[in-house]
């Protein structure tokens, strides 16, 4: 294994441990995919650092047990705006036919 593979290892596992960020997080925020993140800290990095192995591990098994409650609440944001963004366009392909005197529309 090269030298920078090793040093890239171990310096995801730290920005892990130090920040607790995600796998995605971490893979935007080195350049990286997010499979060479996985690969570096599931495969190498027990062989160059089992201790720090073992912290990210307790991390990356925390995100693993919330993340189906991430995506839920992600599904219902996205929802929300669709459901929203059509009620806007419904709104504004009705035809405008009169206003009141308090300015509001008139179907």
């Amino acid at each position: 294994m090269h030298d920078y593979i090793k040093e890239r290892a171990v310096n995801i596992a730290r920005y892990i441990t130090e920040t607790r960020n995600t796998v995605r997080m971490t893979a935007k925020a080195f350049g990286v995919s997010k499979s060479t993140v996985h690969k570096d800290i599931t495969e190498r990095l027990p062989e160059i650092n089992p201790q720090l192995y073992e912290e990210v591990k307790k991390i990356l098994e925390h995100h693993k047990s919330v993340r189906h409650l991430r995506g839920g609440e992600a599904t219902k944001i996205k929802y929300k705006k669709k459901k929203s963004s059509e009620l806007y366009m419904e709104d504004a392909s009705r035809p405008l036919v009169a206003t009141r005197k308090s300015g509001q529309r008139k179907y």
